[in-house]
């Protein structure tokens, strides 16, 4: 297949999620519900959103045209996440856009989403099914990509250190505060924050704020997705880490939303939001540099910090935003 085949493929696989009936969208988010009720419609409906901000013809091209792209005949191992819907999409269309073959291991926590899409996919362009293939085990290929936590990626290291590899590990995204953001701008903020309630490695757990910053503003910003207490799970989490500081009697702000705690760590547990303070650009451009392999991507109002995104936006990343800023094509195309 000539990547003009792949590219056209891909473009034709958006339009037909994109005309996907409403009906048939939303049974497809409720059987994933049932099998995780992480999986709300609502997470899932923003990431079949993500998926077609992939799948836009110009774009693909634009991405693809950066690399030396060949028919290659590599099996490349995908060890697959299942924190948030479709996370694993990105390795699928990467793999298969560079010409190798792709042996996934889905996570147990989304083993629907995908191969629904691919059947969508493979009957648009059959001549990829030699090339797709959902596995149990990771025998006999050429290549690894394994996405996990630290722990899991210590295992992955160990085990596939004799093939050339990706390992993902543990990361999240920090939020820069200036201090004259508005109630807009702090919503904004919020949907990075609860998206996917805050399980995904693009959400934000941890914010940098200036001395003396009235917190209260966030707090009553944050009050508007109050909608998250609703799902049990995320009510388990707050529920369990507000009584775990109130008997430790650790200091943090609760709205009844979210809770609120300074720490210098990075990940906060899911209904928690960690927070810092800096004194001035300098001290934060040294916390964020030591803390960097932690950190997914950096969020500030409409990206006024040096290489961050605008608040609002962590959950929509382009083809080119790569997981750890490990630039999965180049390693595809490099097999």
């Amino acid at each position: 297949m000539k990547v003009t085949d792949r590219i056209r493929a891909f473009a034709a696989l958006g339009k037909l999620i994109e005309g996907m009936m409403e009906q048939e969208l939303g049974q497809l988010a409720e059987q994933a519900y049932r099998r995780n009720n992480w999986f709300t419609e609502e997470s899932v409906r923003l990431a079949v959103k993500g998926v077609l901000q992939y799948l836009n013809e110009k774009k693909l091209e634009k991405w693809l045209a950066r690399y030396d792209i060949r028919d290659q005949t590599a099996k490349v191992g995908v060890v697959m996440a299942g924190n948030i819907p479709l996370v694993g999409f990105h390795d699928l269309l990467a793999v298969l856009a560079s010409g190798n073959q792709i042996h996934a291991k889905l996570s147990s926590k989304d083993e629907l989403l995908l191969p629904t899409i691919v059947d969508e996919l493979l009957a648009i362009e059959p001549r990829f099914k030699a090339r797709i293939h959902f596995v149990d085990k990771l025998n006999k290929v050429d290549a690894i990509i394994a996405t996990g936590s630290d722990n899991s990626s210590r295992y992955f290291e160990y085990y596939f250190s004799r093939y050339p590899h990706i390992i993902r590990k543990n990361r999240t995204a920090c939020g820069v505060i200036r201090g004259d953001e508005d109630n807009d701008a702090l919503m904004a903020l919020g949907r990075d924050i609860f998206t996917y309630f805050g399980l995904g490695c693009r959400n934000v757990s941890k914010l940098y704020i200036p001395p003396d910053y009235p917190m209260n503003q966030i707090l009553h910003a944050l009050e508007a997705f109050h909608h998250v207490q609703d799902h049990h799970k995320y009510r388990n989490n707050y529920d369990y880490n507000k009584s775990i500081y109130l008997v430790n009697q650790a200091p943090h702000f609760d709205n009844g939303v979210i809770l609120l705690k300074e720490s210098e760590a990075i990940a906060s547990p899911i209904s928690v939001v960690f927070y810092q303070y800096y004194r001035n650009e300098n001290q934060l451009k040294s916390i964020l540099q030591e803390n960097s392999q932690k950190i997914q991507c950096i969020i500030s109002e409409e990206g006024w910090y040096p290489g961050s995104i605008p608040f609002g936006k962590a959950q929509l990343p382009e083809l080119w935003d790569y997981a750890d800023h490990l630039d999965t094509m180049e390693f595809l195309t490099g097999l």
